[in-house]
């Protein structure tokens, strides 16, 4: 599981097996018993959402959007695509 980066005590991260062929680009946030799926294309959205409120869902949804570049750059780094 490539961790892409922490913030505010949630892990931004991918899954090392995103299927065959992987998934569009997306981003996995997990922390204090909570999960999301954010997608990344064609625009920043949340694809799925366990426990997280709508607040914190607007958070991480600024970070995402503030870290995109970052993110995209480490999926295609890993995936090689």
């Amino acid at each position: 599981m490539p961790v892409v980066f922490r913030h505010s005590g949630l892990r931004y991260y991918f899954f090392s097996n995103e299927g065959q062929p992987p998934e569009a680009p997306h981003i996995h946030i997990k922390g204090g018993g909570r999960d999301a799926k954010v997608r990344l294309a064609p625009e920043i959205s949340i694809a799925d959402s366990y426990g997280f409120n709508p607040r914190e869902l607007s958070n991480i949804l600024r970070v995402v959007t503030e870290n995109r570049d970052l993110i995209l750059r480490a999926w295609h780094d890993y995936f090689g695509d």
